[in-house]
């Protein structure tokens, strides 16, 4: 088996609470509360991840929260309150939910994107403080 294709996968029914170091990606259909560290952590639907995220690339279609620090986050699920996420490149997707209603939702959250250090006058860095929200398109 190549090193491209390990992984670490934390299953649906699976709850770690603890740290968690990994030099290849994490795939998390369960819970994990605590430290994680890795190149690529994914969230499924199912997943969850509350406590500090350290990853070059977030992807979460589940649910979030805690202090999130990554180069390029994919956030489609949800984001609990008293989060901040710091990242360089930010994107949200609306997720097909129950009802055929497309959504995302945010709790009351600090979101930091763009490089800290690069600041232009246009401000390339947005700091925005997230107030709850769930937004919900289509019928």
């Amino acid at each position: 088996m190549s090193d491209k294709a390990k992984q670490t996968i934390v299953e649906n029914g699976t709850e770690f609470e603890g740290t968690v170091r990994s030099k290849c990606p994490i795939v998390v259909s369960g819970q994990l509360k605590g430290e994680v560290s890795a190149p690529t952590l994914t969230l499924t639907p199912e997943g969850s991840i509350y406590g500090k995220v350290k990853a070059t690339q977030l992807k979460s279609e589940g649910s979030l929260g805690g202090e999130i620090e990554a180069d390029s986050v994919e956030l489609s699920g949800s984001v609990s309150d008293d989060t901040v996420i710091k990242a360089n490149a930010l994107e949200v997707k609306l997720n097909q939910s129950a009802g055929n209603k497309l959504r995302v939702s945010f709790g009351n959250c600090e979101l930091q994107v763009g490089d800290p250090n690069s600041k232009s006058k246009s401000e390339n860095n947005s700091q925005k403080k997230a107030e709850p929200v769930e937004e919900l398109v289509g019928a």
